[in-house]
């Protein structure tokens, strides 16, 4: 965005009059591998008198009718690839914990790949469309429909698909993970054509209203996708606060959920279809190959190389803190009600907490914001193991359910100040004529840093454990499987559960999450003060030269 906008006050000249709204609009393009991530810089009052804009901000009641209703509309759109990214990065992974090992959900970790990948086809998205449909609607209606589609077929066989996951060494957790790794992959292609629609549905002087509508919708969507869900598919949330009589259920499944919003996005691309007819804008930008061109001479620059190395295993110190802390709680007996609860806390404390983020990044140097909340955040990932080895054998208390919410709010705001921090860092180094190209791929590699290494750490948690099935010395009553009558490994969900069925008891000799945690741990502080912090501040120091094609500015 910061190129975007540069881009139009160096072409842009006052003596050539006033042009229309698509006219300035594409300027704003740049290059085809933009994103909205990033909230675009301030407009100083000499850059709107260039686009005939109004002095000072304008409030939402403020702007022009067009632009309210555009603006709503891309609300409704960032929301619909809200709603199954909370579930595939949020809810499902939970509510797999019950019928697959740790190693088994790192493998439907997979799934979430294509939205830190997206950047390897946005380039084709920007640049094949029918001119009949629209540039972005050619992308936009079949992607939606055939997401619908996809989450009506899934509400249809997910709980089923997950209760099989499971079987027969976790063979169907592969198929299960497809499904959804497809699923996200349409919401990244969604994703990608609905952030080049913004630039051409608001006017230029409120093209900031682009980002806050991503950031509404999407995180309007995944809350709702993940604590709201989460907490109304609970039986015991909803029998303690909807029901007068208990049930064995909550008052939602993932099937009905998924069915639901699956209809929703077909009735939603339906009206789009029919109500809603894109401006015509003309192609702008290098094209496909022009583009991944200017991606390989950004990868050539030294500095970029170091670059993403250090964002590459940046992020392994606290993985087995945010990948599998809640999970091991939820081991440990704490109930998915107050999960869901310590979440819902949690979100208005990340939404204000994440103000001084941005304020501490303006007010100090970027990196050195981003140094001090790495340091927290392996803090984080130590106060976390501890919260957890401190789990009352009498099961939660409310003593605990308060430090579970403390861990959490903090674990979060210090994640939330590393992305804010590094994110203004991205925006200062990237390159004013290719920002959008540049700005992508380092966010793409920051999103990859924490993606990739997941498999693995919950891979590494399964393979550290140690955990026998005690055979009972006489067959209970209330038996509900084949009767145990010897010892065998119970690390694996499926026989953890077919122990206790058999009237077993599992016994846990060594949990690989206190291993996995201290070994991610011990990694980050010996990277963090061995590599990261110096060439980090390194990098810092460098003049805006050094991140330049040699073609550049």
């Amino acid at each position: 965005m910061n190129g975007s906008f540069r881009e139009r006050q160096k072409h842009h000249s006052p003596l050539d009059g006033p042009e229309d709204s698509a006219s300035q609009t594409a300027r704003l393009m740049e290059r085809s591998s933009f994103t909205l991530d990033e909230a675009p810089p301030p407009i100083s009052a000499a850059e709107k008198s260039l686009v005939g804009g109004d002095e000072g901000s304008k409030g939402f009641f403020e702007l022009p009718e067009q632009d309210r209703r555009n603006f709503l509309l891309l609300v409704m759109l960032y929301f619909l690839q809200g709603i199954p990214m909370g579930l595939a990065g949020g809810s499902v992974p939970f509510l797999l914990k019950s019928h697959l090992s740790y190693g088994q959900i790192g493998v439907y970790s997979l799934a979430s790949y294509p939205y830190s990948l997206k950047l390897l086809w946005s380039p084709i998205v920007d640049a094949i469309w029918s001119p009949r449909v629209g540039r972005r609607k050619s992308w936009i209606l079949p992607i939606q429909a055939l997401s619908g589609l996809g989450m009506i077929w899934l509400g249809r066989h997910a709980q089923e698909m997950m209760e099989k996951a499971g079987e027969d060494g976790g063979k169907g957790v592969w198929g299960f993970t497809g499904w959804w790794f497809g699923l996200v992959f349409m919401c990244a292609t969604q994703d990608i054509a609905v952030d080049g629609w913004a630039l051409t549905l608001l006017s230029p002087t409120n093209l900031s209203y682009a980002s806050t509508a991503q950031t509404v919708g999407l995180t309007a969507g995944h809350f709702l996708s993940y604590t709201v869900f989460l907490a109304l598919c609970s039986p015991d949330f909803t029998n303690k606060y909807f029901r007068s009589s208990p049930q064995a259920y909550g008052l939602m499944t993932l099937d009905s959920y998924l069915q639901f919003w699956g209809w929703a996005y077909l009735l939603v691309t339906l009206g789009l279809a029919i109500l809603k007819k894109e401006d015509r804008t003309r192609e702008k930008g290098e094209g496909v190959w022009g583009v991944y061109k200017v991606m390989g001479g950004i990868l050539k620059l030294r500095n970029i190389q170091i670059f993403i190395l250090i964002h590459l295993i940046a992020k392994i110190g606290f993985q087995a803190n945010d990948a599998v802390t809640n999970l091991k709680l939820l081991d440990k007996g704490f109930s998915q009600e107050d999960l869901a609860l310590t979440v819902l806390i949690d979100f208005p404390f990340e939404i204000s907490l994440g103000y001084y983020a941005g304020k501490w990044s303006e007010q100090y140097r970027p990196v050195t914001v981003w140094c001090w909340a790495f340091m927290g955040r392996l803090a984080a990932a130590i106060f976390a193991q501890a919260v957890v080895m401190a789990f009352p054998a009498g099961g939660t208390t409310g003593w605990y359910l308060l430090v579970v919410i403390v861990e959490h709010v903090f674990s979060t705001f210090m994640s939330t100040v590393m992305f804010v921090a590094i994110s203004a860092f991205h925006a200062k180094i990237a390159d004013p004529l290719i920002g959008g190209t540049y700005m992508t791929l380092l966010a793409t590699v920051s999103n990859l840093g924490g993606t990739f290494p997941r498999f693995f750490v919950l891979k590494f948690v399964d393979m550290f454990s140690v955990a026998t099935c005690i055979p009972p010395t006489k067959a209970p009553a209330d038996l509900k499987g084949t009767l145990i009558t010897q010892p065998f490994s119970c690390v694996l969900e499926a026989e953890k559960h077919r122990c206790l069925d058999g009237g077993g008891v599992c016994d846990v000799r060594r949990d690989g999450y206190y291993i996995v945690n201290i070994l991610c741990v011990v990694f980050g502080i010996v990277t963090f003060w061995g590599f990261i912090r110096p060439k980090a501040l390194q990098l810092q120091n460098l003049p805006m030269r050094a991140w330049r094609l040699s073609n550049g500015s």
